[in-house]
């Protein structure tokens, strides 16, 4: 490991909870992916597969910002715990309901009520920002959480995929809700690293998306999000109709390998001019990377485009951090970054419906217009934002003040 990375670590606590948020954050890919391949397995419907998955990522991003403002009042131990047993009870249902082939409407109730699932990778963001607030270590701390990230979407489909075709069509599922069950109560014991809550009614009230700057983010991660979501529905149908629905596991397993390796090296790296600029170069690579999709014929192409493609992920989103810690209080911060992720969850959804929709009416290779069509919409919104991301406000424990003239002078994260 680099010795910038290493020197994260130097810090007591910080080994634990890194590899709780890790165990805890694998659901976030196998849970979507693996609702797709139970129900696709015993029903045969990617149309309601990607309707289940999607109502998921809807109540995750309608629930996950409340969660995570109530986290920066009370604090992570007294939030999480709760929303986690909703979660995981609204999911043990979804997959008996699923297993007895109960009604549709039974089936998207049980989706829904999973959404009280909380941010892991916000809470774990929000503790390293507590230690290295205002460092250059923040970034590679930024840097490293997505590489975790990206490990998540590396094994998470494969586990979930290969367990649901291999042995039977919960496992993935079940599998998912025992990682988030670990992982919760795994952080939340250790106290000595949870960030300080912040009481409303002395940091002030409202919600961290009055900031500009974020409804810019948000907004283009919608669109991003659409990507995400359609490349994973579509890839597992595209593989199936070449009878090899296993290997869709490994296929995506490639597209975050691909961001991984390029969130090793960015993590490295020092920048001194506006993460705006490097930002909304991300947004309009990831959308470039989506149009090479319309001219897969194999597998073996969509796994190497799909790799090329993830190359421009975790760079994007790493600078998204930086932007956050810009923009938001720091007194609202987990709230801020979950709304970044409440972003890519409802694009998450939109994407996988349509993908899901579109496959039963044309087949999977018409589904990956999906993410070409999102993409440009993406690069579109990132455009109009520009000039407001590229304006920092000066974030404290209570409101922002946005800069109109010069830029603010702050520590290079």
């Amino acid at each position: 490991m680099p010795s910038s990375y290493r020197a994260l670590f130097a810090a007591p606590g910080t080994k634990a909870f890194s590899a709780a948020g890790l165990l805890g954050r694998m659901p976030l890919a196998m849970m979507g992916i693996g609702v797709v391949t139970m129900i696709s397995q015993l029903t045969g419907r990617y149309g309601l597969a990607g309707a289940l998955s999607a109502t998921i990522a809807l109540s995750a991003a309608a629930i996950g910002p409340q969660i995570s403002r109530l986290v920066d009042q009370y604090g992570q131990r007294r939030v999480l715990r709760p929303a986690t047993l909703v979660a995981l009870t609204a999911g043990g249902a979804l997959l008996l309901c699923a297993h007895f082939r109960w009604p549709d409407w039974v089936l998207f109730v049980c989706a829904a009520a999973i959404g009280t699932v909380p941010s892991l990778g916000a809470m774990v963001r929000a503790r390293w920002a507590a230690l290295y607030r205002g460092t250059p270590q923040l970034h590679t701390a930024y840097s490293f959480e997505s590489v975790m990230d990206e490990i998540c979407f590396i094994f998470g489909p494969i586990i979930s995929i290969g367990l649901s075709t291999a042995w039977f069509p919960e496992a993935g599922p079940l599998l998912a809700a025992c990682f988030l069950a670990a992982g919760v109560f795994w952080l939340t014991s250790q106290r000595a690293t949870e960030p300080e809550p912040h009481p409303r009614d002395r940091h002030g009230a409202g919600s961290a998306l009055r900031s500009t700057g974020l409804r810019v983010l948000v907004g283009t991660f919608v669109a991003t999000g659409a990507n995400f979501g359609a490349v994973d529905v579509v890839t597992v149908a595209f593989a199936d109709e070449r009878g090899h629905k296993g290997a869709a596991s490994v296929v995506l397993a490639l597209y975050a390998a691909g961001s991984c390796v390029s969130g090793v090296f960015f993590g490295l790296l020092r920048f001194s001019g506006p993460p705006a600029r490097r930002w909304l170069l991300g947004v309009c690579a990831m959308a470039a990377s989506m149009i090479p999709l319309l001219l897969v014929g194999d597998l073996v192409f969509l796994a190497v485009a799909l790799f090329a493609a993830g190359l421009f992920i975790a760079p994007t989103m790493i600078t998204t951090m930086s932007l956050i810690e810009e923009h938001v209080p720091r007194a609202k911060l987990t709230e801020g970054m979950t709304w970044v992720s409440t972003g890519l969850a409802v694009g998450v959804a939109l994407g996988s419906s349509a993908a899901g929709w579109v496959i039963d009416a044309a087949g999977a290779h018409a589904g990956y217009g999906v993410p070409v069509a999102s993409g440009a919409v993406a690069v579109t919104l990132g455009l109009l934002g520009y000039r407001r991301l590229s304006r920092p406000a000066v974030t404290g424990g209570g409101g922002t003040v946005e800069q109109h003239g010069e830029r603010a002078e702050r520590p290079v994260a």
